[in-house]
């Protein structure tokens, strides 16, 4: 299933988009897609509401639309897990996961306005394959499969103030990169039994029409079973956390391309999980 969010800030409303290339409206089942909807088996009664015909069509043609999660608990996100990208940041690859988090405010739809926050000077794209958790995971065993504690995958840009992220005092990643809009996700929410292996998606982003990075999630030093089980063993993923799981290489930072400006557009792309096109704007 496709889950997504479509409206205005502040007033967004649920909706699938089917098989059939139609949109069903799901405010008779759930009021948003919050850590409550996936916390009380969402998933499954959208499924089997949908199944039963009992969902609505419902036009969204002109709608904005608006990050397929509401309200996550934490944006928890993973540095330097592509092995190129750890180079072309001055990095040896990590032994063990590298975590930190940005703010959940910080979410913005796949279309919205990205705002350069005053002073900034070395605003940066990242594609991601972000992870929405779908129930609980603390301190996994061997014996537990990291992969069914995942509701879905969505396209996220993890969007950074480079300048902030690694200029200031001891190194600053949460809040080189959690500014309002610094992190456009979806357009959808991709059920996990649809988007099949996570380890085998493509991942591009271009500047003004001009590539950027094209790699491949198998690329990935630690993969999203490896993250889960190993976030698991130091804190508790809730239903509905984010969990963005690093970037390839061929970011500004990497010295070859130059940081965003105002006026510049940012697109994304993985496999089967949609695309952005995000205009900068000076705050």
């Amino acid at each position: 299933m496709r889950l997504m969010r479509v409206g205005t800030a502040g007033s967004e409303r649920p909706v699938l988009y089917g098989a059939d290339g139609r949109h069903y409206d799901l405010s008779g089942v759930a009021d948003d897609l919050t850590p409550e909807f996936f916390a009380g088996d969402g998933l499954a009664r959208v499924a089997a509401a949908h199944t039963a015909g009992a969902l609505p069509p419902v036009e969204v043609a002109g709608l904005r639309v608006a990050p397929p999660i509401a309200r996550p608990g934490a944006v928890l996100c993973i540095g330097q897990n592509y092995a190129a990208h750890a180079a072309e940041s001055g990095a040896e690859p990590p032994s063990e996961p590298i975590l930190f988090y940005k703010g959940p405010n910080a979410l913005a739809g796949p279309e919205d306005e990205v705002v350069i926050p005053p002073g900034a000077e070395r605003t940066d794209w990242e594609v991601e394959l972000g992870v929405v958790i779908g129930r609980r995971a603390h301190l996994l065993t061997p014996d537990d499969d990291p992969l069914s504690y995942v509701a879905g995958y969505v396209l996220s840009n993890d969007v950074s103030e480079r300048a902030v992220q690694l200029g200031a005092a001891g190194g600053q990643w949460s809040k080189g990169k959690s500014a309002p809009t610094f992190n456009p996700l979806g357009p959808w929410l991709v059920t996990a039994d649809e988007a099949g292996d996570p380890q085998g998606l493509r991942l591009r982003s271009w500047v003004n029409g001009e590539p950027r990075q094209d790699s491949t999630s198998a690329d990935m030093i630690f993969s999203v079973a490896e993250i889960v089980r190993h976030l698991s063993r130091h804190l508790a993923l809730d239903p509905g956390d984010l969990v963005n799981t690093g970037t390839p290489q061929g970011v500004a930072l990497s010295g070859r391309f130059p940081y965003l400006r105002a006026g510049d557009v940012m697109e994304l792309e993985i496999d089967g999980l949609g695309r952005h096109r995000n205009r900068l704007v000076d705050a």
